[in-house]
């Protein structure tokens, strides 16, 4: 007899229980929301309603996104396999992936603003932008007109928006030199679009005209907005980074590997018309003409609006002139608005405010990069002349404080860097050593003495065998195992080492005492700490900086390079390791013998190095074909390259023997070697003729003493 279902256990019973009893509370709590205060309930992400218009604090906000529509099951999976075949990019020629692109844009046709805004295929239109010819982007601009707003402010259009108004920036530039190109001759094809890649901008720019403060502080529309005023201006556009203004960290990077030449995120600077020059003038008073100075600066700290308003504050003073800044509906007076700026008003609670702020602290950056001469004078003398040690000791304020040294003169500097001298030893404690490195780098360039940098930083970084540049670089002291490798891996290196290894870098480009404390750390290392150093592949970079440097002498480099004796060849296969084999060919200038003792040891492990990439990337810097097959070859090249510089050239080619009158200058070029060897022959020559007339002269000599 079959028996009645039932639910085996209580954790089902429980967990029904508890969903019944969630809903009923999320139910009245809605119920109650929408009872008390329904004019406030959040609006549905798709609902359809007629577009309008509201004004709030200024703003003008648009109405709801549209909805689209979705592509079928067949559509997607068309469109998912387009996609990978793009990804992909395993085309016979050019001609065929542009078969492939026409016949997707024919599937695609009518179907543009569904592709835009799905999260499957979007990624699929801005391969195609990506790849396109300038009349695909110029229809497909056509396709996207009257809906750039509502494109800009989704998740995954925008990312298709910024693509085409990227690569469409470089056929406006051509245009502009060949002005017959923006307007060819009719066509028969009703479809082909005839408006020149300007008016097509200017037509956006108009379409996103009246919402320009809202689009500032969009999730989405702030970048693609970003983008589109840094293509008005012919700017280059910055490549990612972790201080860019432009992308989210988190933008996913799609590309086609391969391709022949892809522009993301690479305009270089580009002539552009003066319509653009005047739209950004416009975009920029129109984005801030409608916010006063209070919520001006309310935005300077805002996430999203704050980079946008850096751009703009950056390309006014830039485009414009640094005499824009009087101007009273300038970006920066309006942040600034008190003559003179002192301790009181509230341009100074501003600034004071700015200071630490994680957000706010980027906007005053921009400021102090980009203000007048007159303007900073005023702010640093007032705010920052007697701040500077307290600034650099603060996490955020420190990156304001490297702005500032950027812009010091010589006076200013040196007394900038006493105070921050001060906290060397607080600072290295720290880790905070990026501020350190800007002003060793701003002294060098100001020629500010830096002996007291030297004596702070000898204490900070001091061991029992004095300065150790080890813990510069992060590094313990232990040596590597028993294999000769370290047990680092290659992974993602921490900002600590790498900050170490800059400033270790920047020490090193000062002649004098504070290179010096590098250099000599670094030939007292030994082999083991070396070689681990060189396998590092953050501190590797420090290495190969030392080997290559201009303040190295000849005896460091070779006590450097001595201790990599015996394992130049394990060094070459290391991906870190390889880089500083390559450094020492540059590094035996003037040591022409010691580059063929490494020389040996590379063609030693030839096997090894063949089967490796970077192997055969050092066995092909060192031109170890050349030395395997034609040794001679090999050494008389190397020795034009490496000099003797008072050091022993090698043997078999050591031209200084009795009877050879050419003895090589120390550093002469090639044609002042030609006309040294010029000259030794032409007075060889005329020595030998002189011997040949003697003989002729005491004969006739002596046939007049017979007569």
């Amino acid at each position: 007899m079959p028996k009645e279902h039932k639910q085996r256990g209580r954790r089902d019973e429980l967990k029904k229980r508890k969903r019944d009893h969630d809903d009923h509370d999320a139910a009245s709590k809605r119920h109650k929301q929408r009872a008390d205060d329904g004019e406030h309930a959040p609006p549905l992400a798709l609902t359809q309603e007629p577009f309008q218009d509201e004004a709030i604090d200024g703003v003008t906000r648009p109405g709801a996104l549209p909805y689209f529509g979705l592509l079928d099951a067949d559509e997607q999976e068309y469109f998912k396999r387009a996609d990978e075949m793009l990804e992909l990019n395993q085309f016979a020629d050019p001609e065929e992936r542009s078969l492939f692109l026409a016949n997707v844009y024919r599937e695609a046709d009518g179907k543009e603003l569904k592709l835009a805004n799905s999260q499957s295929c979007s990624r699929l239109m801005e391969r195609l932008i990506l790849l396109s010819t300038p009349d695909q982007l110029k229809a497909l601009f056509q396709k996207f007109s009257g809906n750039f707003l509502h494109l800009v402010q989704h998740r995954f259009a925008s990312h298709c928006c910024e693509a085409l108004f990227i690569q469409a920036a470089p056929a406006v530039s051509r245009e502009v030199a060949n002005p017959e190109s923006a307007h060819p001759p009719p066509s028969s094809d009703p479809n082909d679009v005839v408006v020149s890649m300007e008016n097509l901008y200017l037509f956006t720019l108009a379409e996103l005209g009246g919402y320009l403060g809202y689009l500032m502080t969009d999730r989405f529309a702030s970048h693609v907005l970003r983008v589109l005023v840094v293509v008005l201006a012919g700017a280059p556009l910055e490549k990612q980074n972790s201080k860019s203004v432009l992308q989210s960290k988190r933008k996913e990077k799609v590309g086609v590997p391969g391709a022949e030449k892809t522009q993301e995120w690479a305009l270089e600077q580009r002539t552009v018309p003066q319509s653009f020059i005047d739209a950004l003038q416009k975009t920029i008073n129109d984005s801030v003409s409608g916010l006063d100075t209070t919520y001006l600066r309310a935005l300077s700290v805002h996430p999203t609006g704050n980079p946008t308003l850096q751009l703009f504050l950056k390309l006014e003073l830039s485009q414009f002139g640094k005499s824009r800044a009087k101007d009273e509906n300038s970006i920066i007076h309006r942040l600034l608005p008190d003559n003179p700026i002192a301790e009181g008003t509230g341009s100074a609670s501003f600034i004071n405010g700015l200071v630490y702020d994680p957000i706010g602290s980027r906007l005053l950056e921009t400021i102090v990069e980009n203000a007048p001469g007159k303007l900073f004078k005023t702010i640093y003398g007032e705010f920052f002349r007697e701040r500077m040690g307290s600034l650099a000791r603060n996490e955020i304020a420190s990156y304001v404080a490297a702005k500032i040294l950027e812009r010091l003169g010589k006076e200013d500097l040196d007394e900038a860097m006493r105070q921050i001298a001060e906290q060397i030893p607080g600072l290295v404690e720290r880790n905070r050593t990026a501020i350190l490195k800007i002003l060793v780098e701003r002294c060098a360039i100001r020629g500010v003495d830096t002996t007291q940098i030297k004596v702070q930083l000898e204490i900070a970084y001091g061991g029992s065998d004095g300065f150790e540049v080890t813990r510069v670089l992060r590094l313990g002291s232990e040596a590597p195992s028993e294999d000769g490798k370290s047990d680092t891996k290659h992974g993602h290196p921490s900002p600590d080492k790498v900050h170490g290894s800059l400033l270790a870098q920047a020490m090193m480009s000062v002649p004098g005492p504070l290179g010096n404390l590098i250099f000599d750390s670094l030939a007292r290392l030994g082999t083991s700490l070396s070689i681990k150093i060189a396998r590092d592949p953050t501190a590797s970079r420090m290495l190969q900086s030392a080997l290559t440097s201009p303040n190295a002498s000849v005896i460091f480099r070779r006590k450097v390079i001595q201790q990599f004796y015996g394992h130049v060849g394990e060094l070459a296969l290391d991906p870190a390791g390889s880089h500083v084999i390559d450094a020492v060919w540059q590094g035996t200038q003037g040591l022409a013998f010691i580059r063929e003792r490494i020389a040996e040891e590379l063609a030693e492990n030839e096997a090894a190095l063949r089967e490796s990439y970077v192997g055969r990337a050092v066995w092909r810097n060192w031109r170890m074909d050349l030395y395997k097959r034609r040794l001679a070859d090999w050494v008389k090249q190397s020795r034009y390259t490496a000099g003797n510089d008072g050091f022993q050239s090698f043997p078999e080619t050591n031209q200084n023997t009795p009877g050879n009158n050419f003895k090589p200058d120390k550093h002469l070029t090639a044609i002042e070697l030609a006309r040294k060897k010029h000259a030794a022959a032409k007075a060889a020559q005329a020595k030998n003729e002189t011997k040949r007339d003697k003989p002729g002269k005491g004969k006739e000599k002596a046939a007049v003493l017979a007569q």
